[in-house]
């Protein structure tokens, strides 16, 4: 799958360049993008992203130093200088491109303000999907973040064809450095959406014998909405592996005779494998924490060694998922890759229910009640008697 990420802001330009990187590292050159900020020391900071394709708008408004976590005037700047930013898209090539992926901290200012503009000119344009991966930030990040994150994310499901979350919240480890922390969690970010985006391309390890291709994804997340993804992977023990293990490694030999006629009786059941996998994706942490059970469409995908594939086990997954969703719309496939590790990816599309997405408008509301009170209280400060020391 061919994508064009635009990173609106300060995460969602890391987590671009993350994407880069790793595009490059596996040689597969299926992305390409670029960086669209107001503050320009945050471009500066990117290490994978071409100067030419890092775009620094508001100048003239902000002059280069953010918009200050105010994202009605993060909307502005990008509906003023949107022309620069599409002749930056058009000038890196659109023409074999499969889908936009906007990425964007939705708490702060520049992303949060301006992915919704973005995305809807970018629909308005072309006629490929334009999708958004929306950061939301962790409550204890402030009230003024999560009222950010609320009107952002609610203009965005409208403007963009599918809106992927990833609740900061729920990621989060005790102890950790800010730092380290959100290196981590683009580093989720990226393990999880690289696999899927890039499912269905021709490597080393061959073709899929149940391709997932772009179409397969686009037709998953058609209906709009909020999209979460599970990921679950494991390491491949092979045979060499397991002889150096262990003291008496050495004997093995004597008895691989015996043992091999054993395992083809008794087996390692490779389905089973696929489908203790899928269910850990499906059931341990989501990208958006939500009520799997209202999904409406899903997308199974295994990847990795392609001796460990199983079609049955595939299959039997899809159907597990389909039995649990509220759809029953379930694609799926397998993506054989040369690597020492099996990994499943679910994408649980349109989601109806996600209760951080509740209390993230819940607090919004709250929130934005309590500036209009403060506003009242303000207003009763009336100076209209009292002349003032000079005009």
């Amino acid at each position: 799958m061919r994508v064009f990420f635009i990173g609106f802001g300060q995460a969602g330009g890391k987590v671009v360049d993350m994407f880069i990187e790793q595009d490059r590292v596996s040689g597969s050159n299926n992305f390409r993008g670029i960086v669209v900020n107001t503050a320009r020391t945050d471009l500066m900071g990117l290490k994978h992203i071409e100067l030419k394709d890092r775009i620094l708008i508001g100048q003239t408004v902000v002059k280069g130093h953010g918009v200050g976590t105010d994202n009605v005037t993060g909307a502005r700047i990008a509906a003023d200088e949107i022309d620069s930013v599409i002749n930056a898209i058009d000038t890196r090539g659109t023409h074999d491109v499969d889908a936009f992926v906007i990425v964007a901290g939705l708490g702060g200012g520049t992303g949060s303000g301006g992915s919704p503009v973005l995305a809807r000119h970018l629909k308005r344009i072309y006629r490929e999907p334009v999708y958004a991966l929306g950061l939301i930030p962790a409550p204890e990040e402030g009230r003024l973040y999560t009222y950010n994150a609320a009107r952002s994310l609610s203009t965005l499901v409208n403007e963009a064809d599918n809106v992927f979350v990833f609740d900061n919240a729920a990621w989060k480890n005790e102890g950790e450095s800010v730092k380290t922390a959100y290196s981590r969690l683009n580093d989720e970010i990226v393990r999880r959406f690289g696999v899927l985006f890039r499912a269905g391309e021709v490597g080393k390890a061959g073709v899929g014998e149940m391709v997932v291709d772009s179409s397969e994804v686009i037709n998953t997340l058609r209906g709009g909405g909020i999209t979460s993804v599970g990921y679950a992977v494991t390491e491949v023990v092979s045979e060499r592996t397991k002889q150096k293990k262990g003291f008496f490694g050495g004997l093995r030999n004597t008895f691989s005779n015996k043992e091999q006629a054993e395992e083809m009786l008794t087996g390692e059941d490779k389905s089973a494998k696929i489908i203790a996998l899928v269910r850990r994706a499906m059931l341990g942490r989501l990208t958006l924490p939500c009520d799997y059970s209202t999904a409406e469409r899903a997308l199974v995908l295994v990847a990795g060694n392609p001796e460990e594939m199983d079609r049955k086990g595939v299959e039997k997954a899809k159907s597990w998922v389909e039995e649990n969703i509220a759809g029953v719309e379930v694609r799926g496939g397998d993506y054989p890759v040369a690597s020492n590790y099996v990994a499943a990816v679910v994408v649980l599309a349109t989601i109806g229910e996600a209760p951080r997405v509740r209390e993230l408008f819940e607090i919004a509301k709250q929130t934005k009640e309590d500036v209009i009170q403060s506003k009242k209280r303000s207003s009763m400060f009336d100076d209209s008697d009292v002349d003032p020391l000079f005009e």
